[in-house]
């Protein structure tokens, strides 16, 4: 393991900046693109790891989360959605996955669909600006990863056809178009459907500067009642060679995400594909690799292969909605967590855990949620599993509201200091050089910081502070794996050849070192800064 036993500097010399360190003695540490990674360190007892996947889910649909209420003025779409993000980001998330899809409309100027009337009360409306753009630029100015949250195969939440905007593909295409539960679907058995799905997220990833795309766990619509899903005509067209219907129907779903695996990433490779499927894939019961509950099966009831989606690394994170407490006979909590970190065991898929934040305080769930301990025991209890790498939260709302003072509990305990993304190291990145500290002084604020990056050295997507007590010499990388001594995250500034942030809980009369990495946007880590001190 390297180690920081001899201050060694080299001179920047085509701008003259400040002398850097050397905290390896390796070709690739001279050059400035050595990675620190905390591999083989132990995460401190007792507090959440450095690394570590923190989403929530912001929805649009009917309103739920944002805008409050449709036809408010931009202005205060804008204001609110500020206020969501400054929420998310003093919670200690790092992640947003914003509803931009929620049914076939958009938050966005689109070719292939019309307006959200989730905006302006009508849809095809203009609601004077873009939405998605502008949540784009909010959420990364605080460092805060978007990930494009589509409902594929959803059209309305309501039957009537007549109802819905002239240019919406359903009203186009007609025949493309399934009642059902009240409801209008796609029929994911039509090749055309599946080109439109496609298409529609091809032209975002293309044109916005997404972090991710996400499904959640609707694809065929949930069972209502005893009725069949009315696609008997398409099945008898395009189901030749299959089995049985459910067959054909898994098969429908595979193809879209199997192409979209490969469509992302050939426009871009770094835009990740993560889908958050209902919680359950099969029981044991029915199938020897189910997990040992006796819950509603997303393989047959809604058409989700998801372990097959892993097992073909057709995704990038999996989600699971683990939407259950510990103990509920049908489906528990402990049950379920180790099936799924069995299930990701090899795969380039990381495993992220989609946690109820509604039912916290629901006791007429199951009483354990009325326990305040029960969501945070999730939390512990997913720290036994290497594989799970992070949570996310639905919804954003049901955290503001803070239930049995779990955002409390968030913002002041479990999330208290930062984290960073995990790497998925099978998207490519590699660190920036690291960064030249210039600068560390008092103001009446706190301690300001100034660095510098090595000249033309545009690949920083953001920085990390350290702070140590200035008596402290870190020893080897295992000391920026302790997350305490992360104290935030700063997006770089395209626009200036210095970055300054200013640490605002810095106390006065305490010595402090600080120390500043650079990592690129799939979250691969420079080598740090040198020290300064105030």
């Amino acid at each position: 393991m390297s180690t920081i036993s001899r201050r060694t500097f080299i001179q920047g010399a085509a701008a003259g900046l400040a002398a850097l360190p050397l905290l390896a003695r390796s070709r690739s540490a001279v050059a400035g693109t050595k990675e620190l990674v905390g591999d083989g360190c132990p995460d401190p007892e007792g507090i959440m790891p450095k690394r570590q996947f923190r989403g929530v889910w912001i929805a649009t649909v009917s309103n739920l989360d944002w805008p409050s209420q449709p036809g408010l003025p931009a202005e205060t779409q804008k204001a609110q959605l500020r206020a969501l993000l400054d929420a998310a980001q003093g919670m200690g998330m790092n992640t947003i996955v914003l509803q931009i899809r929620p049914t076939t409309d958009a938050f966005y100027p689109s070719q292939l669909a019309p307006w959200s009337q989730y905006l302006t009360g009508v849809q095809g409306q203009d609601p004077g600006y873009d939405p998605l753009a502008f949540a784009i630029d909010e959420a990364h100015s605080r460092n805060l990863e978007l990930h494009a949250w589509f409902n594929p195969y959803r059209v309305s939440l309501q039957s009537d056809l007549s109802r819905l905007a002239p240019n919406n593909p359903a009203r186009q295409h007609p025949d493309w178009v399934r009642a059902y539960g009240g409801q209008l679907w796609f029929d994911p058995g039509l090749p055309e459907v599946r080109q439109l799905i496609e298409a529609s997220i091809v032209e975002v990833v293309e044109r916005y500067d997404i972090d991710a795309v996400h499904f959640d766990d609707y694809f065929y619509p949930y069972p209502s009642g005893n009725n069949e899903f009315p696609d008997e005509a398409t099945y008898q067209q395009y189901g030749a060679g299959f089995a049985s219907k459910a067959d054909w129907r898994r098969h429908n779903v595979n193809t879209l995400v199997q192409e979209l695996s490969v469509l992302i990433k050939r426009t871009k490779p770094w835009v990740k594909l993560g889908i958050s499927p209902f919680g359950i894939w099969r029981n044991r019961s029915t199938d020897p690799l189910g997990s040992d509950t006796s819950g509603f099966q997303s393989y047959d009831g809604i058409y989700a292969d998801t372990r097959l989606w892993v097992k073909s690394n057709w995704l990038d994170y999996i989600a699971p909605q683990i939407y259950w407490s510990f103990h509920f006979a049908p489906a528990a909590y402990e049950a379920l967590v180790p099936w799924w970190a069995q299930v990701v065991e090899g795969t380039n898929v990381h495993l992220y855990i989609g946690q109820a934040a509604y039912k916290i305080g629901a006791s007429t769930q199951s009483p354990e949620w009325s326990d305040p301990d029960e969501m945070p025991n999730h939390l512990w209890f997913n720290l036994q599993y290497s594989q799970v790498k992070g949570d996310i939260y639905f919804r954003i709302s049901n955290l503001l509201a803070n239930p049995l003072g779990f955002r409390d509990r968030l913002e002041q305990e479990l999330y208290r200091h930062p984290a960073l993304v995990p790497v998925m190291p099978w998207l490519g990145g590699v660190a920036p050089h690291h960064v030249a500290l210039t600068q560390a002084r008092r103001n009446p604020q706190g301690v300001e910081l100034e660095w510098r990056a090595i000249p033309h050295d545009n690949s920083a997507a953001y920085y990390a502070i350290y702070r140590f007590d200035s008596k402290v010499r870190p020893q080897d990388v295992c000391a920026f794996n302790d997350p305490r001594q992360l104290i935030a995250t700063v997006r770089r500034v395209e626009s200036s050849s210095s970055q300054t942030y200013v640490d605002t809980s810095a106390s006065q009369g305490q010595g402090y070192a600080y120390y500043v990495t650079a990592l690129d946007r799939l979250h691969h880590e420079s080598w740090p800064s040198n020290r300064r001190s105030p």
